[in-house]
C-alpha cells in the first residue's frame, strides 16, 4: 500500500496552476525529526514536495501559507522529464488526498 502521512510546516505559499478542467496546488513541507546524540538535542529537517488536485487544490489555496503547521495524507508519486540540457530529472512528490491545519503542541 502506498500511503504517506506527514506533519510539518509549509515552506512556502501555495502555488496554484490552472488547467482547462482542474487546478493543481503545489507547496513544500518541512518535517523535523528530533533525537539525542551524545546528550545533545539534534534536529534533522526533511523537505517534501506536495501536490493536490481539484477541490483539494482549491482548499489548499486558502489554507496553505508559509509557516502554517499542517498534516498531509497522500501517496508517493515518482515522475521524470528531460531538462533543457537533455538530462533526465527525477521528481518525488506527495500527492495529497487530505490536508488539514493542526495545532502545535506546547
Amino acid at each position: 500500500m502506498n500511503t504517506v502521512t506527514l506533519v510539518g510546516n509549509a515552506g512556502n505559499n501555495v502555488e496554484i496552476f490552472e488547467f482547462e478542467k482542474s487546478k493543481k496546488a503545489s507547496f513544500s513541507l518541512a518535517t523535523n525529526e528530533r533525537f539525542k546524540q551524545n546528550n545533545e538535542e539534534k534536529t534533522i529537517t526533511s523537505w517534501h514536495n506536495v501536490i493536490a488536485w481539484g477541490k483539494l487544490a482549491e482548499q489548499c489555496e486558502t489554507l496553505i501559507s508559509k509557516g502554517k503547521f499542517v498534516k498531509v495524507e497522500g501517496k508517493l508519486v515518482y515522475r521524470n522529464y528531460m531538462n533543457k540540457d537533455n538530462q533526465k530529472v527525477y521528481i518525488t512528490e506527495i500527492q495529497a488526498y487530505k490536508v488539514l491545519e493542526v495545532e502545535k503542541k506546547a
